[in-house]
C-alpha cells in the first residue's frame, strides 16, 4: 500500500505540474505558494510560515518568491518590530492569477485523481489523511 500511496502521489503531482504549465506557463510550486498567501490573514504569510506551509527550505523559498515577485504575483513587506523578517504578500495579479487558472486547475484535479473515487472513499481519506496530519504536530 506504501509504494502505490508514492506512486499514485508522484503521478499525479507530475500530471498538475504539467497541465498548469503547458496551460499557464504557471510552476505547480507558484500555484500552491499563491493558494497559500490568500489563505493566510491579510494575504500575507511570514517568510518562515510560507516556506513551512509549501515544504521548501528557506532559502529556497527566498528565490521563489523573488522569481514572483518579479512576475509580479506576490510583494514582499517588512514585518514590523522585526528588522529582519518579511512577509510574502499576495498581489492584485496573484489573485487574478488564482481565479483565472483555479478552474483549469480543479477540472484537472478532477480528471487525474478526484474523478475515480466515489464520495464514500473520499470521506475516509479524508479522515485518514486528516488523522495522520493531526498525528504529526
Amino acid at each position: 500500500m506504501w509504494r502505490a500511496f508514492l506512486q499514485t502521489h508522484s503521478t499525479v503531482v507530475k500530471y498538475l505540474e504539467r497541465r498548469m504549465e503547458e496551460q499557464h506557463g504557471l510552476p505547480l510550486s507558484w500555484w500552491d505558494v499563491l493558494l497559500q498567501l490568500a489563505d493566510g490573514p491579510d494575504g500575507k504569510l511570514r517568510m518562515g510560515e510560507l516556506a513551512e506551509s509549501v515544504l521548501l527550505t528557506r532559502s529556497g523559498i527566498t528565490r521563489l518568491v523573488d522569481r514572483m515577485i518579479g512576475e509580479g504575483l506576490v510583494g514582499r513587506e517588512p514585518c514590523p518590530g522585526d528588522r529582519r523578517g518579511y512577509y510574502a504578500v499576495i498581489t492584485q495579479k496573484g489573485l487574478d492569477t488564482i481565479e483565472r487558472v483555479g478552474p483549469d486547475h480543479s477540472k484537472d484535479a478532477w480528471e487525474v485523481f478526484l474523478g475515480h473515487i466515489n464520495e464514500e472513499e473520499a470521506a475516509l481519506m479524508g479522515q485518514v489523511f486528516d488523522r495522520v496530519l493531526n498525528a504529526g504536530k
